[in-house]
């Protein structure tokens, strides 16, 4: 079974396909397969952001000067 894929490994992959893609070389099949590859990989990536964000916390002083953890609230 194959180890899941790392945020960065993803950014790399999606980065190596799109350096590919600019080029212009590649026969129209291949190209489909990669951006195809490179559609599900920019998938995953966003999806592990929003975990990632859904992870944080601010931290501030509560009433007994002790930090208090609060949900990550966005401050659009």
């Amino acid at each position: 079974m194959a180890e899941k894929m790392s945020f960065e490994q993803g950014l790399a992959r999606l980065d190596e396909i799109v350096r590919h893609l600019e080029k212009g070389d590649l026969p129209l099949g291949e190209s489909l397969a990669l951006f195809e590859e490179g559609t599900g990989l920019l998938n995953t990536c966003n999806q592990m952001l929003e975990e990632a964000e859904q992870k944080v916390v601010k931290l501030r002083k509560g009433a007994d000067r002790q930090p208090e953890e609060l949900p990550f609230e966005d401050e659009t």
